[in-house]
């Protein structure tokens, strides 16, 4: 009987601790705050414009600079990163960046929005865009970013097989076809093709801006990739305006960019002028890697005292122009392919068909 009253008494104890146990919880869940949960931002969107950016200048104007401007639900501060290492925060969600690397370069912008309760989404958008710190303006260009024939306000054709193969022996007949030139997915292609046209044993395009534009002295950019195989003869050039009165070598020819198939990747940049004409040429070349599967910008910086030629910013040959050479009055510029010739040299039996594609040319001053 003794041990069954306590047993008894033990069992009045638990039971009588685990009502107070749950009277005390259920005054607390009555304490708590309401309305307590995560906040989480939505609804992120992510503007960007480039100062000065326009049909002539897509990339802006060359000051480098870009507006950001981001808006979000549920948000109580922006952290924006601009792909440069430089990032802001703020609870507004706009910022202003300039980027300092010359040239056009790519960019990713990426923005978080965080709320009040330190929950975060985020999104990102890329940019190009366009650094000219030595000063100089767009003048000319053409970006190829309109799908079909060349922009006949800038480009007119040389057509035929010319005198002597263009004076220099060449196999080509230059055609405006689209088979042999067409702007598409961003880029001018000029293909010079083994086929039997007009008495020619090969075809291709000579594009010129003869009588749309000419300039004299700036800075001339031209971002190619060029053709391969033994007897092309790719060129970006120009020649001075007054070449049909005066002629050649009289006019003067300044060629930016020279290549031939039977010596893969070497540049050339050469001026001729009376005295230094043809084969004797004043000029220099240089050699890099992968011309005909990677693109590299070609450049010419031309004044009233010198000329110089540029393979990706790397200088390889300078000339002291001077009142004594036909440098210091407009020219315009030649885009061709040419297949043999003097300088191209023997075609290849097994040639089919190759291809030089320019991404842009552009003329500061």
């Amino acid at each position: 009987m003794k041990n069954f009253i306590i047993k008894e008494f033990q069992l009045l104890i638990i039971i009588f601790l685990v009502s107070i146990i749950s009277s005390c919880s259920g005054v607390g869940d009555d304490s708590l705050p309401t309305g307590s949960q995560d906040v989480i931002p939505s609804n992120l969107v992510i503007n960007i414009t480039v100062v000065g950016q326009n049909t002539a200048n897509p990339n802006g104007n060359g000051s480098g600079e870009i507006n950001v401007t981001a808006s979000a639900s549920n948000t109580e501060s922006y952290k924006i990163e601009f792909g440069d290492g430089n990032q802001v925060s703020n609870t507004s969600g706009n910022a202003s960046h300039t980027y300092t690397q010359d040239g056009t370069n790519s960019y990713t912008i990426k923005v978080f929005a965080t709320s009040s309760t330190g929950n975060s989404i985020g999104d990102f958008k890329s940019v190009n865009v366009y650094v000219n710190q030595s000063g100089l303006s767009l003048i000319w260009s053409d970006e190829f970013n309109t799908d079909g024939a060349p922009d006949t306000s800038k480009w007119g054709y040389d057509i035929g097989r010319g005198n002597n193969g263009w004076g220099n022996g060449e196999s080509q007949y230059y055609t405006d076809r689209s088979d042999n030139v067409i702007v598409e997915d961003g880029f001018l292609k000029i293909t010079a093709k083994k086929e039997n046209y007009q008495g020619a044993e090969y075809t291709s395009t000579r594009l010129q801006t003869l009588g749309k534009f000419d300039f004299k002295y700036g800075v001339v950019e031209v971002r190619a990739k060029l053709p391969e195989g033994g007897g092309t003869w790719p060129a970006v050039w120009m020649l001075g305006s007054n070449f049909t009165s005066v002629g050649w070598p009289a006019c003067g020819e300044v060629d930016i960019m020279e290549h031939v198939g039977n010596d893969q990747n070497k540049i050339h940049g050469t001026l001729h002028y009376p005295g230094n004409s043809g084969g004797n040429g004043n000029g220099n070349s240089t050699t890099i890697a992968n011309v005909s599967s990677q693109f590299h910008v070609y450049k010419t910086e031309w004044t009233n005292e010198s000329i110089k030629f540029f393979v990706d910013d790397v200088e390889f040959h300078s000339f002291n122009n001077s009142s004594n050479v036909p440098f210091n009055h407009n020219f315009f510029f030649i885009l061709n392919v040419a297949m043999g010739g003097s300088f191209g040299g023997s075609i290849d039996s097994s040639f089919s068909q190759s291809t030089m594609e320019i991404d842009y040319i552009r003329v500061y001053q």
